[in-house]
């Protein structure tokens, strides 16, 4: 940005009253304040709109790291939750074999009922 010193905003108003003369020195200074500030303002605006929209990207990014650790957790637990599943299964079949053997080790075998030939 421009640096102006107390020795340079004097030289330029002394150019500026010997080139605009007495009469239109204090309407162009005038006009040059206005200037200034609706710059200001506008760099301001511009500066802000900026800082937004970088707060809304930040946001944005969190969330989808957010959401992209709660899939990976949902899919541990899928996972952990089918190797149980798969555990159960196991014991359940396991219990129904043993179940199904008499001490002696070989398996029962079902009588039929011979109740008559009706």
């Amino acid at each position: 940005m421009i640096e102006l010193s107390f020795s340079k905003l004097l030289l330029l108003a002394m150019i500026a009253l010997v080139v605009l003369g007495p009469e239109k020195l204090p309407k162009a200074a005038r006009m040059a304040g206005a200037m200034l500030r609706r710059l200001r303002l506008g760099w301001e605006s511009v500066r802000s709109e900026v800082e937004r929209e970088l707060e809304i990207e930040e946001i944005r990014r969190a969330a989808k790291e957010t959401a992209d650790r709660a899939d990976a957790m949902r899919n541990a637990a899928d996972t952990e939750i089918h190797v149980a599943h798969a555990s159960v299964n196991r014991t359940i079949a396991e219990v129904a074999n043993t179940a199904d053997t008499p001490p002696g080790g070989t398996p029962a075998i079902p009588k039929e009922s011979h109740d008559g030939d009706a």
